[in-house]
């Protein structure tokens, strides 16, 4: 049984899809949980939905992760209220399907500074009240797309593939200080960043594709079937486990 009473979490984008999934669960294994989210009426609906629910603190905090001060803020607000922070999962994040000639730098630049420095910015910001306290958990959403590539995702690809390199590096880092940084990496997964694919022809038949390639149900991860990993490698159930990805793709993506 794992148990997340006491622990206080910060989930980045927390206000729907698998971000809302993950929240969900760790509200109901009675954490404190805090959505880091742009979308402040989403945020808000869930963390008032979920207390209801489940009886947890569950807090909706504005946040944009691209803005290292404003991540600051917004950290330093979350320490001062609850002079800790145990748990830390990345999840933001966003996409859209194009091949890579027809994309441009600003496309580049927004996809690099949500997927990949949104998480610099977050470690950056928490891992120093991590190591004051001796201790925490970090767990980095990347995709199989960063593993084996994604055709139509060329940057989103690249940025979770940096994303992966730069969770394994921190680990070794601060594994001295009982930190553990660990990867999920979902494969498809019925989400608006993956159903956004249907917006263009070509990106329907890729996604369809896809889907039908699945070998668990020839179908697409529902977020709830996301969340369980995260929830394993961030509690004590996973406390000799660092710096590993763990896929959950139904098998679409075998990687040693």
């Amino acid at each position: 049984m794992i148990e997340m009473s006491g622990k206080v979490v910060v989930v980045t984008g927390g206000a729907s899809g698998i971000g809302r999934a993950i929240v969900t669960d760790f509200a109901r294994l009675g954490a404190t949980v805090m959505i880091l989210d742009m979308n402040e009426a989403a945020a808000q609906e869930t963390a008032v939905s979920l207390h209801q629910q489940t009886g947890s603190e569950v807090t909706a905090v504005y946040a944009d992760v691209t803005d290292l001060a404003g991540v600051q803020t917004a950290v330093d607000q979350i320490i001062a209220t609850h002079q800790r922070i145990d748990i830390l999962v990345n999840n933001a994040g966003w996409d859209r399907f194009v091949l890579f000639l027809d994309t441009t730098p600003d496309f580049w630049d927004k996809v690099i500074a949500i997927n990949y420095k949104g998480v610099l910015n977050l470690c950056y910001a928490v891992l120093p009240h991590m190591i004051n306290q001796r201790g925490g958990s970090i767990v980095n959403i990347a995709s199989d797309a960063g593993r084996g590539g994604s055709m139509g995702e060329s940057v989103y690809a690249g940025c979770k593939a940096g994303v992966i390199a730069f969770s394994k590096t921190i680990a070794r880092e601060h594994a001295r200080d009982n930190i553990r940084v660990n990867l999920v990496a979902p494969g498809v997964t019925n989400t608006a960043i993956f159903n956004a694919f249907h917006e263009t022809s070509m990106g329907s038949k890729v996604a369809d594709a896809i889907v039908k390639s699945v070998p668990l149900g020839r179908r697409a991860a529902e977020p709830n079937e996301i969340s369980p990993a995260v929830l394993f490698l961030a509690s004590d159930a996973a406390s000799y486990i660092t710096g590993q990805v763990l896929s959950v793709s139904g098998g679409l993506t075998m990687v040693d």
